[in-house]
């Protein structure tokens, strides 16, 4: 763990410490680059909901399918099945094809990215500035303020 303050409060874990002589611009712009990979990771979650909501609805028209056919509307049925059941969402690719297009590409190369600006500049600290704000944040000795478990 971290030092300890005479309230007994734990300081800050080695891991999230700045290391020595790297700059306040240099900490800001390596946290903004995580957030940015944060918020990229909100956009995979969306773009899961979006593979699994659209598989959800490809079921719920193959229902609308056979209820069709129960209800004598055959042809209507056979064209539905034929033209929207199991159709790609773009050109040549479903949903899961998105999700690991993304996840190989544009999703992997931020994650390298991200962890090679904070390895070379950071000695692989992770969120620093979110760090140093809790730690200047927090009321030393109250509950629920303490910087660690």
């Amino acid at each position: 763990m971290g030092e300890v303050d005479g309230n007994g409060n734990g300081l800050r874990r080695a891991e999230d410490r700045r290391p020595e002589g790297v700059d306040d611009g240099t900490v800001e712009a390596v946290g903004k680059l995580t957030e940015a990979l944060e918020t990229t990771e909100r956009a995979r979650g969306h773009l899961f909901s979006f593979h699994q909501l659209t598989g959800t609805a490809d079921a719920q028209v193959q229902e609308a399918v056979r209820l069709l056919r129960e209800a004598g509307h055959d042809d209507l049925a056979d064209r539905l099945d034929a033209e929207l059941v199991g159709r790609n969402v773009v050109r040549g690719r479903w949903t899961f094809q998105l999700v690991e297009d993304y996840d190989d590409g544009y999703y992997r190369t931020f994650r390298e990215w991200e962890r090679d600006a904070r390895d070379r500049l950071l000695g692989g600290a992770r969120h620093v500035f979110e760090a140093e704000m809790k730690q200047r944040n927090t009321t030393s000795g109250l509950p629920g303020h303490e910087l660690n478990p």
